[in-house]
């Protein structure tokens, strides 16, 4: 996930930046990648990111995508933790 998100964020975003946070949280992993870039990102304009909301939702998982026109885009994910 992180990969083809970082991945989006260099052939989309024209952003100068990215971060990646990644924790724990009781039962859940939580994952956060975001960018300083245009904004707009829009899933039902591509494939990438519905690509990967389907991945996530089939182990369970959800995904929110934050992206208005102007930047920035956060694209939070939630997966259950199975120790």
């Amino acid at each position: 996930m992180v990969s083809e998100l970082l991945t989006n964020i260099t052939k989309h975003a024209r952003a100068d930046g990215a971060s990646v946070k990644v924790f724990r949280e009781d039962e859940l992993l939580r994952l956060t990648v975001s960018d300083d870039g245009i904004g707009g990102a829009d899933p039902d304009r591509g494939s990438g990111i519905r690509g990967l909301r389907d991945r996530i939702r089939a182990v369970d998982g959800h995904l929110t995508l934050t992206s208005p026109f102007g930047g920035p885009t956060a694209v939070d994910v939630t997966l259950p933790w199975r120790a």
